[in-house]
């Protein structure tokens, strides 16, 4: 697949080679929705915590006799049917994170790659640094190839400069090419990859990689 690259201008400056292997997939549904699934679940913090009657602070006494009152029959005020009372069945902290296949995560992610490039959302730029770490100036670079709109710029390493300039720009989210999230790459309606990243994504995803 041929994919023009541009400058930071928007200017076309010539065009890259993508490897089909990565962006020219079928697009596969399924491993997408397990792998955004599996990351959901990883980031819930799993702290909601309820008591149950044995944790409720109270008396143990029969607030009255069992029978003669026309009153339903029921122990102290830590009983659930009390207002006050325990919590039947209620959540406890637990743990909900899981793991799924690493295969099936990295298909996730090429298929998402494969989605965007066959439905004319990825964008190619020439590698670029916003040395004074500004957010006006990576702004000025970014008006010329998305709008308002939720924006997916991914690195060729962990440039801390780029995200310094971008920490404040709404909708606007960076990746490394090493470290795709499948929710945030999927959700952007506009992925814009730094020219070395392209390569660098088709040697991470690479078959014989897979294979070790």
């Amino acid at each position: 697949m041929e994919k023009k690259v541009y400058s930071t201008s928007g200017k076309e400056l010539r065009t890259i080679t993508l490897d089909d292997k990565v962006f020219g997939l079928p697009v596969n549904d399924d491993v997408i929705y397990y792998a955004i699934t599996n990351e959901l679940a990883n980031r819930r913090v799993g702290t909601a915590c309820t008591k149950t009657r044995a944790e409720v602070h109270g008396s143990n006494n029969k607030p009255y006799k069992q029978k003669g009152t026309g009153n339903a029959r029921r122990g102290d005020k830590k009983s659930p049917i009390t207002v006050g009372g325990g919590t039947i069945f209620g959540p406890k902290p637990r743990d909900f994170s899981y793991s799924i296949p690493k295969k099936e995560k990295r298909l996730a992610m090429k298929s998402i790659l494969s989605a965007h490039a066959q439905g004319d959302r990825l964008t190619v730029v020439e590698d670029f640094t916003v040395e004074s770490g500004k957010t006006k100036d990576l702004v000025t670079i970014l008006k010329n190839f998305a709008k308002d709109e939720r924006t997916v710029l991914i690195l060729k390493d962990d440039d801390a400069k780029i995200k310094q300039a971008g920490r404040n720009i709404p909708n606007l989210s960076f990746l490394a090419y090493n470290r795709l999230e499948a929710h945030t790459l999927f959700y952007g309606r506009k992925v814009i990859i730094l020219e070395s990243a392209v390569k660098n994504l088709s040697d991470f995803y690479a078959e014989d990689k897979e294979a070790k």
